[in-house]
């Protein structure tokens, strides 16, 4: 373990917490002064469910993972488990590559809970807000987010992710979410710029679309690379950005997608048939040209 990494444990939750804080703020300001969309509910009625949402996943993860992310890292580092700590891969170099590892890990995952439909039901919680501002990027379903502390947990001990990069990744994780999923405008030259590296709100806002299609692309969180690689970007909405409609079909009552009991239960309704990534209708042969 590095000699500053220590630190970094032992401070991990002040860390975590200042950045949420600073980041949340700047966004919240950045969202009064700049607003990109006219909003549908009031942001009490909002933000009290989905900030309701985010304090319930807190306190389960760290009843159920008291020792958190780091822990893991930490543990592989003793245990000297993962690629990385089994080769002389310098510090200043295995940083980065970890973060960057468990960014596209993310990404892969996110595409997962598009596809698998048991996984979609808990995901749509995410997708379901009928707004879109800084608190729709931590309004997820606590059985989604531990099935995801699952899949970090195992990525960190297959990379021998460093502390360091763990908590980096953490930071940026939560910083980029509130980024790209606010309610705020950026010049159009500087959008396309940085669409090069980071998602920006116009980019991520596509995937929020009520439209199938356009909610099955932009799957990143933090870097945009992903998407361009594998195919799903997507650059605008059909509708454009001001036009496009936000959320799921069918799901449009603010008892249901804006309350914190109709949000826990929304994964246990209705079927899942036609949504998912791998459940497209196709045209039948002869019938025309196939999809």
């Amino acid at each position: 373990m590095n000699a500053f990494e220590p630190w970094v444990m032992a401070n991990e939750p002040l860390i975590r917490m200042g950045f949420f804080f600073g980041v949340f703020a700047l966004v919240a300001l950045w969202e009064l002064v700049s607003p990109r969309r006219a909003l549908k509910l009031t942001r009490q009625q909002r933000w009290t469910a989905n900030l309701g949402i985010v304090l319930l996943n807190t306190v389960i993860v760290r009843l159920l993972f008291p020792a958190a992310a780091v822990g893991m890292a930490a543990l592989g580092v003793e245990k000297g488990w993962g690629l990385l700590n089994n080769y002389a891969v310098p510090f200043w170099l295995a940083v980065p590559l970890a973060v960057v590892a468990m960014d596209f890990v993310i990404w892969l995952q996110h595409v997962m809970v598009h596809a698998v439909p048991a996984l979609w039901r808990l995901h749509r919680v995410h997708h379901a807000d009928l707004d879109y501002d800084l608190t729709t990027g931590a309004r997820f379903h606590p059985i989604e987010i531990v099935l995801s502390m699952g899949i970090k947990f195992a990525t960190i001990a297959l990379l021998g992710a460093p502390v360091l990069a763990v908590v980096v990744f953490e930071v940026l994780l939560s910083a980029c979410a509130m980024f790209n999923h606010g309610n705020i405008r950026l010049p159009a030259a500087l959008d396309r710029a940085l669409r090069w590296f980071i998602v920006t709100p116009d980019m991520h806002r596509v995937h929020h679309s009520v439209e199938d299609d356009e909610s099955n692309s932009n799957f990143g969180f933090n870097l945009t690379w992903w998407d361009r690689l594998f195919g799903t970007y997507r650059e605008q909405p059909r509708a454009g950005q001001l036009g496009m409609t936000i959320g799921i079909h069918g799901h449009t009552d603010p008892h249901e997608v804006a309350r914190l009991p109709g949000m826990l239960a929304l994964p246990f309704k209705g079927q899942i048939t036609d949504y998912a990534i791998n459940r497209r209708p196709f045209t039948e042969p002869g019938a025309g040209a196939s999809h």
